[in-house]
């Protein structure tokens, strides 16, 4: 395995700074946030770019538990917090891994490479959070706002004074809206999209590579496009259901990811995201189960 670059360019939204993380924060790095206040300083998604180079901080904010937003947490003997959706994940290797729904043969491998990758350990002293919940630093108050659908726990960051919205894996990537993990929800990632078009702000924070959006009309416009993809998937699916086919053809099909790309995941992740869709295609009368588990456009 070879040494991943680790550090981080720093950029500064009023108090707020971007720790962004190498290739942009593209996958498997992230960005970071580091926010002082008075009396307080916190961290948001410590990420591999802190492995080496953490900022000195009070507490930790986690967004959810996935392994880039969680690398450089050994860095840090402070209180985490994370939303209790997650909270088991955070706290367990195990629970992590095993939220990813992997294929049994593939978990001790996975697991290998999230200990000796991503430097992820269960952190026991984890506290939960709620939505809502309030962390005030001195003249400047960070607000958790809860945004699931990604994860169960998924949630983003509301600063202020200074009108800065993160919304972490909310990401605005050409990718699109992920939601195949075991406790992942497309119902909740459209109405944590829309919760998110709600909330004025001056600066709008991702975790990867499209940084940081200025400015609520562009924010929108490009949260649509991103929101645009499920629907892009809706359209490719009721295409390919012009026959009959089961969900395991649908995610051979693949809805989610190009077909030159493997790994452990894929498999899972496609017929996860293929069940979601049929579900919601089916209770909009578009999609019918016309015999055993095979299924057309209506």
């Amino acid at each position: 395995m070879e040494p991943r670059p680790t550090g981080y360019t720093p950029a500064a939204y009023g108090a707020v700074t971007v720790l962004v993380g190498a290739r942009n924060g593209a996958y498997p790095y992230a960005n970071s946030l580091l926010v002082r206040g008075t009396s307080a300083s916190l961290v948001v998604d410590p990420s591999l770019s802190l492995v080496d180079d953490a900022p000195p901080a009070d507490l930790v904010l986690v967004s959810h538990a996935h392994e880039d937003h969680i690398a450089g947490l050994g860095r840090y003997e402070v209180p985490v917090h994370v939303h209790h959706g997650d909270l088991d994940a955070l706290r367990s290797r195990a629970a992590l891994v095993s939220a990813l729904g992997l294929p049994p043969d593939t978990v001790d491998a996975v697991d290998a490479a999230m200990r000796d990758e991503f430097y992820v350990a269960g952190r026991l002293d984890a506290q939960a959070f709620k939505d809502g919940a309030v962390f005030d630093l001195g003249g400047r108050t960070v607000t958790v706002v809860h945004l699931p659908g990604h994860t169960a726990g998924h949630s983003g960051f509301l600063v202020e004074p200074d009108g800065f919205l993160f919304v972490a894996d909310i990401d605005l990537t050409s990718f699109g809206p992920y939601y195949g993990d075991v406790g992942s929800s497309l119902v909740d990632f459209e109405t944590s999209m829309r919760r998110c078009a709600e909330i004025d702000a001056r600066w709008y924070g991702t975790a990867h590579q499209k940084g940081v959006i200025e400015g609520a009309a562009e924010f929108r416009r490009r949260l649509g496009a991103y929101a645009g993809v499920v629907e892009k998937r809706d359209a490719e699916l009721l295409a390919f259901l012009s026959e009959p086919h089961t969900p395991d053809e649908i995610a051979d099909h693949r809805l989610v990811y190009r077909p030159h790309v493997e790994g452990p995941q894929i498999r899972p992740v496609e017929l996860r995201t293929a069940r979601r869709h049929l579900d919601r295609l089916m209770g909009q009368g578009r999609v019918e189960e016309v015999e055993n588990g095979r299924f057309r456009a209506a």
